[in-house]
């Protein structure tokens, strides 16, 4: 309860901010238009509607990370993080408090617009959203240790440009990473953000043998990311209160 009141307020302030909002969940569902217009003007199959859904679906997943990691960075040079820490509240807490709502605001919104583009409504839809949340819980949990981290300026950096780039180019979302191959295609396929697209994609297409180990690769990423968050968020919020 503690934990769902948190997230609640931490809601209400992510829908304030209305460019971080546009970027998090209107700049995903414009390039999914975009790039479907593309396609239906092309001679081959460039852009197939179920697969760049599931792209564009962890794609956009990477702004949670500038969502998460400028609320709690604002939160923690004010008065409400003071207030915070007076609560009976721990540290796993926090964490969550700030986790659940981003992942409930960016959740199903590339999917409701596929299914207005022709992604066909299906049962598969469904798993898909499911393996989406590990890949959520992973960006949050990077933009929480960037917020414990770094100041608020710095998280945008951090969070707003190099993180999304990253997931944008090694995640196989705009081109098949055999294209590249070599050492490109080895470093992105050490990373969880290409993993993530081929669960989502694996799950939408009803072929639910080869979710996995890509999706276990993601939880892994994401556990171990968001303890590591945990741990320096408490040192962080110690030491900036003594």
């Amino acid at each position: 309860m503690k934990t769902l009141v948190l997230a609640s307020r931490n809601g209400k302030e992510t829908l304030r901010d209305q460019i971080n909002l546009f970027f998090g969940i209107g700049f995903p569902v414009i390039l999914l238009l975009l790039l479907t217009i593309i396609q239906s003007n092309a001679p081959v199959v460039l852009f197939p509607i179920d697969k760049l859904d599931s792209g564009i679906s962890v794609f956009g997943l990477s702004f949670l990370s500038l969502f998460s990691g400028v609320l709690i960075a604002k939160d923690r040079t004010s008065s409400f993080m003071v207030r915070l820490l007076v609560a009976p509240l721990t540290s796993s807490d926090f964490i969550f408090g700030y986790t659940v709502p981003m992942v409930v605001l960016q959740g199903v919104a590339c999917f409701t617009v596929a299914f207005s583009l022709g992604l066909d409504v299906s049962i598969n839809v469904m798993p898909a959203i499911v393996v989406l949340v590990p890949a959520s819980v992973l960006f949050i949990a990077m933009g929480l240790l960037a917020s414990s981290l770094f100041n608020e300026k710095q998280v945008g950096g951090v969070c707003g440009a190099l993180l999304t780039n990253l997931s944008a180019w090694l995640s196989g979302t705009w081109f098949d990473l055999d294209l590249v191959g070599g050492a490109f295609k080895r470093v992105a396929e050490a990373l969880p953000f290409v993993c993530a697209v081929n669960a989502a994609r694996a799950a939408l297409s009803g072929n639910y043998s080869s979710v996995f180990p890509d999706l276990w690769w993601v939880i892994g990423y994401a556990a171990v990311i968001m303890m590591i968050a945990i741990l320096v968020f408490t040192r962080k919020t110690n030491s900036d209160n003594t």
